[in-house]
């Protein structure tokens, strides 16, 4: 009965929400959107008291409200969403660059709530934290009862508060209790920059915060004064953040004037055009690569995309995500703990490309204008794909992940055998010449009874229940079965010797991470990563690199005349 209570609560809501929608979408003057708002907002309010003083059961007026309000902005696209003041955090740590904290990187190991790593200069590195530490309590609380984004809430807190740790770890019997003072942390948006030899520079940009221009500025600098005559960005995984920081990236690398980015919504305000306003500090004589993959979304987009548009360099890797929708916050009550993120614009590149996938809202609750067009032209006049996220000029398809080295990942076991590890050397480099370490990762591994499941064995598992159920006292079917499974057997025990290589390439990076530290791993990951080595082969290669830029053959009439690189966002 509840289920129905809430499937009810939930239609009602939602066909409010339409109703409103489409009075909006009739409206033919001012007045009249103001006449019909006001209608639907009687009607909203009618409904609202009718099941708070009518419904059978007293409902929780702040809760319900709540369930209210998030259903209503369901069948609306996932970035728009109603935040109340513990949600805002991530918001906060943008457009500050900081949050008050000890400074640990949270996460679950083995189902324990575990130190990844303490960050430099922080409360918890000074009082001696280290990686793979296990966080029991927190201030007294069992921190086994919490969810990561729980446990991460309650360590943070103002400035100057204090905060008790109470820590496993290896080696020692007892707990240790730490506590921590809260400072404010600032957290590294370039979380390495540097040669990849004479000439190659590498930059990795994880977030765009209200620190990401200075940190890239200082990075592009150092790497230019190195003679850097060629900078790889690695934006993989970068979800984006602040627009303000990817304008100002931007002002780096394109020539003064050019048209960096547009955005288009439904009010004037929404509607903008942001061109590079500043010489650009990387000498025009330098060669970029831009890489990039599913994970890399918004503001990493509008780079990656603008880059290419411009023809100002080459972007290398998979597809990006897609988003590119513009939000804006507004607060709700005066109060500054509750407001509403709300989508209110798209950002368009300067060919005239939409970085939003489609699919991102309910289509019968908006009014859909002409059709986006598909391809597009740089500057330069070569073709270029819409349709949503930015496809590299050189895709690099990554090798598929080895089901014992994903499995060992997704239990966190390189981490926890690291962790004990690291005990046993004096250093990291006595880690490469142990003859004795993957034996006894090995052991680690049987140890934690793995259960890996190889290419056709859930296909073949399915076919056993459904020919067994046909005919369960076929003889014949089952020793076919034993026969297939015995295989299967034999080619798991098989697995690890086979992976062993990349095993033990996984296993190191996570004993360099632990023992010296972030940008150390991140060094040492570039050095076999298939999309640095395409990227650094194009950059190398003069006839490559110019060649990416040639004007191609395209078929106009697939094309919107008006899309041809124009100074104007592409109408919606």
């Amino acid at each position: 009965m509840k289920q129905n209570n809430k499937k009810f609560i939930r239609i009602s809501v939602l066909s409010i929400a339409v109703i409103a929608i489409s009075l909006f979408s009739l409206a033919l003057t001012k007045s009249d959107v103001y006449r019909e708002l006001a209608r639907s907002q009687r009607l909203m309010n009618e409904v609202y008291k009718s099941l708070i003083t009518r419904y059978a059961d007293r409902l929780d007026t702040e809760k319900f409200t709540k369930t209210v309000i998030n259903n209503i902005l369901d069948g609306l696209d996932p970035y728009t969403v109603y935040m109340e003041e513990d949600e805002k955090e991530g918001l906060d740590l943008l457009t500050q660059g900081k949050y008050g904290g000890v400074g640990i990187n949270l996460g679950e190991r083995d189902k324990k709530l575990t130190v990844i790593s303490p960050i430099d200069d922080s409360p918890a590195k000074k009082k001696g934290i280290i990686a793979g530490d296990i966080i029991v309590k927190i201030d007294g609380s069992p921190a086994a009862e919490m969810s990561l984004d729980d446990a991460a809430n309650h360590i943070r807190g103002p400035k100057g508060t204090d905060v008790t740790l109470s820590i496993k770890r290896f080696g020692n019997e007892q707990l240790i209790d730490f506590v921590l003072t809260r400072a404010d942390i600032t957290v590294k948006d370039v979380t390495y920059a540097g040669m990849l030899d004479n000439e190659t520079g590498y930059i990795r940009l994880t977030r765009f915060s209200k620190n990401s221009g200075s940190e890239m500025r200082s990075s592009i600098l150092n790497l230019q004064r190195d003679n850097a005559q060629r900078i790889i960005i690695d934006l993989r995984d970068n979800p984006g953040g602040l627009l303000q920081s990817a304008i100002e990236i931007l002002d780096m690398l394109i020539p003064k004037g050019e048209l960096l980015l547009s955005t288009k919504g439904r009010l004037a305000e929404a509607n903008k055009r942001y061109t590079a306003r500043k010489k650009p500090i990387i000498k025009d004589d330098v060669k970029i690569a831009i890489l990039i993959n599913e994970g890399s979304a918004s503001a990493s987009e509008i780079i990656a995309g603008t880059v290419q548009d411009l023809d100002r360099g080459v972007v290398v890797g998979t597809p990006s995500f897609g988003k590119g929708l513009v939000q804006s916050v507004y607060g709700l009550d005066g109060s500054g703990k509750r407001s509403l993120k709300v989508t209110t614009a798209k950002y368009y590149i300067p060919s005239g490309r939409l970085i939003q996938k489609p699919g991102y809202i309910d289509d019968e609750l908006v009014v859909r204008g002409d059709k986006e067009d598909s391809l597009f032209v740089t500057v330069g006049g070569r073709t270029v794909k819409g349709g949503g996220g930015i496809t590299p000029d050189y895709e690099v398809v990554m090798p598929t992940s080895k089901p014992l080295l994903l499995e060992c990942w997704r239990k966190g076991l390189f981490f926890s055998f690291a962790q004990e590890r690291q005990h046993t050397y004096d250093s990291y480099e006595d880690a490469l010449i142990d003859l004795d370490l993957m034996t006894d990762f090995k052991i680690f591994i049987d140890d934690h009874e793995i259960d890996v499941i190889t290419d056709g064995e859930k296909q073949f598992q399915e076919a056993r229940t459904k020919l067994a159920a046909l005919d369960s006292t076929n003889m014949e079917l089952d020793l076919a079965f034993d026969f297939v499974e015995t295989f299967i057997i034999d080619r798991e025990a098989k697995l690890f010797e086979e992976e062993k290589d990349d095993l033990q390439r996984r296993l190191l990076l996570e004993l360099i991470g632990i023992m010296k530290g972030t940008e150390f791993r991140v060094e040492e990951s570039i050095k076999d990563d298939p999309v640095v080595t395409k990227a650094k082969e194009i950059l190398q290669d003069p006839v490559a690199y110019s060649g990416s830029f040639e004007k191609k053959e395209i078929d106009l009439s697939t094309i919107n005349p008006c899309l041809l690189y124009t100074s104007d966002a592409a109408d919606e």
